[in-house]
Formats: structure tokens, C-alpha cells, sequence
């Protein structure tokens, strides 16, 4: 089976990685059922990367369906040990503006009805989570990112992601009370995957990329369908 240190994690407008060579699709089977899709490895200026659409390639999943147990296992059987998630986000703070990035370095989870753990079933076990980030890959994705100069773009370096259960987006009441929380982005899938990840000892990172104002902010449109946010 192909391997690579890197892994990506991405989804809808994120299928594939155009600037991957020698690409080889490859299908994992796991113990917690097949992966969202099959995996793509291939080189990136000759270093091995590992992707996976996170909802399919089809975007058959929602956040809610997503196998995240399967993903990071699958992620883990082909070597990854530095595992970067791209993830389409509203943003909870007026100074994160709509294609700005962020790397957020603290979680708030808000879902209820995902699997976000390896143990169980007889095997127990507890992880460290205070920091929930790969504090270096967080340093090497920001300095990566401010090395390509983007027009237009403000990179955040630190922040909480709040990861709500969707697929709907969120009331202003739940809006207003995430921001007075000091929360930065609004999301629906990373919480589950870097839990996943730090039980499988792989660095974790997200870079978050934002799209919208959520529903908060009087002088800009609330999100109202699918794809205004596109869910990376």
C-alpha cells in the first residue's frame, strides 16, 4: 500500500488536489466500515501526500453521516503522521472577514450524535485534549501560508472553531452566544476528526477558511441554503 507522512483532509470544491503527481487511488477497509471515499496519494513537490474527501467526491455525506472513525484509521493505515483539515467556515468575529483564513488553535463542541472516539466496547481509555492542535504543524501551515503573499487575504493565527451538529445553520440567539463566548469560526466538522486524532497520534491542524458572517452581523446576508457555505 502507497504511504505518506502528509495527510489532507478536504471536501466540497476540495474533491481532488490538481497539483498532486503520480497519483495512485487507493481503497481501505477499517474496522468502523469504508472511508468517505478512497484515498489519494500521491507527490506533492516530490514529498508523499495522502488526501480524502471528507463528504465523498460526490458530497454524499453530511457533516452528521461523515465516517470519522473510518477517515482518520484509513489516514492512519497509510502512514500520515501530520494531518491538515481544510474547512469552509462562518466567522463569529468582525476583524475575520470573508476569505480571510484562520488557523484555530481551541475547539467548543457542540454536536450530539457523532462517534468521536476509538475506545470503547471493553477497551477504555482517556486523551490529554486541552490544547486540541498540533501547536508546530500549526506554525508550519501559518508560515507556509503567509509565504505566498495572498492579495486580499488576513491570515488569523489562533482562535476557537465552534463545531455545531448541522446540517442547519445556526439561530442568531445561538449565533450571539457563541461570540460572546470570544469564539472565532463556526464550523461543522473538525472537532470529531482531531478527537480522533490525537487517540491515533497524528498531528492535527485546520485551516479554516472563511465565507461568511454566519447570521450575526446586521449589514451582511445570514447563510440561508447549502452551498452559501460551502462545507470543506
Amino acid at each position: 500500500m502507497a504511504q505518506a507522512k502528509i495527510g489532507i483532509i478536504g471536501g466540497s470544491g476540495l474533491y481532488k488536489m490538481d497539483a498532486l503527481k503520480d497519483v495512485e487511488e487507493v481503497k481501505i477497509d477499517t474496522p468502523f466500515g469504508s472511508p468517505s471515499d478512497a484515498a489519494i496519494v500521491g507527490t506533492l513537490a516530490g514529498t508523499p501526500v495522502a488526501f480524502l474527501a471528507r463528504h465523498g467526491r460526490n458530497h454524499t455525506f453530511l457533516p452528521s453521516e461523515v465516517p470519522y472513525r473510518a477517515n482518520i484509521y484509513a489516514m492512519k493505515s497509510l502512514g500520515v503522521e501530520y494531518l491538515i483539515s481544510a474547512s469552509a467556515v462562518g466567522s463569529l468575529k468582525e476583524e475575520a472577514k470573508p476569505l480571510d483564513m484562520v488557523v484555530p488553535d481551541q475547539f467548543i463542541d457542540r454536536t450530539k450524535n457523532r462517534i468521536s472516539t476509538f475506545f470503547g466496547e471493553g477497551i477504555v481509555g482517556h486523551i490529554t485534549f486541552g490544547d486540541p492542535v498540533c501547536g508546530e504543524l500549526a506554525k508550519v501551515l501559518t508560515s507556509a501560508i503567509e509565504s505566498l503573499n495572498l492579495p486580499d487575504v488576513t491570515l488569523h493565527r489562533g482562535g476557537t472553531y465552534v463545531c455545531m451538529e448541522g446540517p442547519a445553520f445556526s439561530t442568531k440567539a445561538e449565533s450571539n452566544l457563541y461570540r460572546s463566548w470570544d469564539a472565532t469560526v463556526i464550523g461543522m466538522t473538525n472537532l470529531p476528526e482531531a478527537k480522533l486524532a490525537r487517540e491515533a497520534e497524528i498531528a492535527y491542524a485546520t485551516l479554516a477558511l472563511v465565507t461568511d458572517y454566519d447570521c450575526w452581523h446586521e449589514d451582511h446576508d445570514s447563510v440561508t441554503r447549502f452551498p452559501s457555505r460551502i462545507q470543506l
